[in-house]
């Protein structure tokens, strides 16, 4: 079964709390029960020491048996009474184990058995603390502190004795377990606390990703209708912001699309039918033998309308591929300009259209790629005729500047919405008023023409007067930087963006 998100860092923050918790606890019990084998150790140190220097002090010798004698009434009442302030056994033994006598209030009992010599020579050296049972002398383990009772003798030291004071270990456990109980509590409230906080607050931080998750299920199946409530400043609401503009951007593109596809289905769809219809009528009889050649004029502009569209939709192929590339050379744009405008001398004449500035063109050399210029030309020039209205007029101009060529196509007409200026050099981009005569154009055109100028380095310039005037205006660099130009060969589309 798939694990959410939320899950996972449920568990896993969960997890992470419980470790640092038991963690926190083993330290705590560790140092807890340390303290409490110091203080015990440092209780139980104290005694001895004070019975030792006390034994040593109320020490007699016997000179009949040559021994010394350790304890009088006064040490077994400092005995007594210091083992059941601490709690302890306290035991007096010679050094070879054997006790001599001792209070036993902690463990009730009054063994007889030697301490093991081990114990014995190991306080005779110094102050010894351990856990053992002595021998099997207790029935459990207990903690244990000797020291050696010391006396001196001709100037040197002379141990005679060994003092231990025991205790039991249970009183540990007990203390070690009711902290445990105490920790545990505290722990379990504590991580209860916690989970609840954090299924809370990661409830809230993975709810915007399921909302998102459904957002993108949904542009998977083509709704892009779909956005996500932006409700942070933080990287969750940077990508529920970037999401939404994506399914904006989508939008737009499917439409834009739709659109493409109607307009490519119909520009093919019209000339293929006119081209059927008449060529079957030039072959079953239909169209008499005296009309065929006017006939087969208009099948001969279809067939060049298709070829156009081809190459418009082939050129746009190469854009997006990033394949349209430079073949820079000198060229004279004037001429480009005065060819380009006798491929539409038939369209000029119908419109009764008033060419200017043609006789005042001198030659203007520049340098770039001659066939893409010359495309470039050919769209412009395209446009103005298309929309200048009947009788009116195209002008054009170059000038020879210092670093760069222009040219300006100004053409009369109704023109185009300022709103509309910063739009037309956009990709399938068609206006609805202006340029309604363009019925059968996919909006490539002026955009391909962007294309081309951007990468030759240069920029093209649109202005227009509502019902007077439409002018484009683009610069072409004379002496391009190399670099520059091999860097451009590849196109990038995002650099082809128009800048007013």
């Amino acid at each position: 079964m798939r694990k959410s998100l939320f899950r996972k860092y449920l568990g896993l923050t969960s997890l992470i709390i419980g470790i640092c918790f038991l963690f926190f606890m083993i330290v705590m019990i560790t140092l807890v029960s340390k303290q409490w084998n110091d203080e015990k150790r440092d209780a139980l140190s104290k005694s001895a020491v004070t019975i030792s220097t006390a034994a040593a002090s109320n020490t007699t010798y016997d000179e009949e048996k040559d021994v010394y004698v350790i304890g009088n009434p006064v040490m077994r009442s400092l005995i007594n009474i210091y083992a059941t302030t601490n709690d302890c056994d306290i035991f007096l033994t010679d050094l070879s184990g054997a006790r001599l006598f001792g209070n036993y209030f902690k463990s009730g009992t009054d063994p007889q058995d030697p301490v093991p010599a081990d114990l014995v020579a190991a306080a005779s050296i110094g102050t010894l603390a351990t856990q053992t049972t002595l021998g099997g002398a207790y029935d459990r383990s207990y903690y244990l502190v000797a020291t050696p009772i010391v006396t001196e003798e001709g100037g040197a030291q002379k141990t005679l004795g060994i003092v231990f004071c025991a205790t039991s270990s249970a009183p540990l456990m007990q203390y070690w377990f009711r902290a445990l109980k105490m920790f545990i509590g505290a722990g379990a409230s504590t991580f209860l606390i916690a989970f609840c906080l954090i299924w809370f607050f990661s409830y809230r931080m993975v709810m915007p990703l399921r909302q998102m998750s459904a957002a993108a299920h949904s542009f998977g199946t083509g709704d892009f209708s779909r956005r996500i409530p932006v409700e942070s400043n933080d990287e969750i609401g940077e990508l529920a912001e970037a999401l939404n503009n994506m399914a904006t951007s989508l939008s737009d593109s499917e439409g834009t699309r739709r659109n493409f596809v109607a307009n490519v289905s119909h520009e093919l769809k019209t000339p293929m039918t006119t081209i059927a219809g008449f060529i079957d009528g030039i072959l079953d009889g239909t169209i008499p033998q005296s009309e065929q050649t006017k006939y087969l004029r208009v099948v001969s502009e279809e067939v060049k309308r298709l070829s156009r569209l081809v190459r418009s939709m082939l050129d746009l192929s190469r854009i997006d591929a990033g394949e349209l590339k430079l073949n820079p050379s000198e060229f004279d744009l004037s001429e480009t300009i005065l060819s380009t405008v006798l491929t539409f001398e038939k369209s000029i004449e119908e419109k009764g259209l008033d060419i200017r500035g043609l006789d005042t063109l001198a030659p203007t050399k520049t340098y770039g790629d001659a066939d893409l210029c010359h495309q470039v030309i050919y769209n412009l020039v395209e446009n103005a005729v298309k929309f200048t209205n009947e009788g009116g007029y195209i002008e054009f101009s170059t000038e020879d500047l210092p670093d760069e060529t222009r040219a300006t196509i100004r053409n009369s007409g109704l023109g185009i919405e300022p709103e509309e200026i910063g739009m037309i050099f956009e990709r399938f981009y068609k206006t609805d008023k202006s340029r309604s005569k363009d019925k059968n154009g996919m909006g490539l055109g002026l955009y391909i023409v962007k294309t081309i100028i951007r990468l030759h380095g240069g920029e093209i310039r649109a202005r227009s007067e509502k019902g007077e005037y439409t002018e484009f205006s683009f610069n072409l660099p004379k002496k391009p930087d190399r670099e520059l130009v091999k860097e451009q060969t590849s196109l990038n589309i995002q650099d082809a963006e128009y800048k007013e």
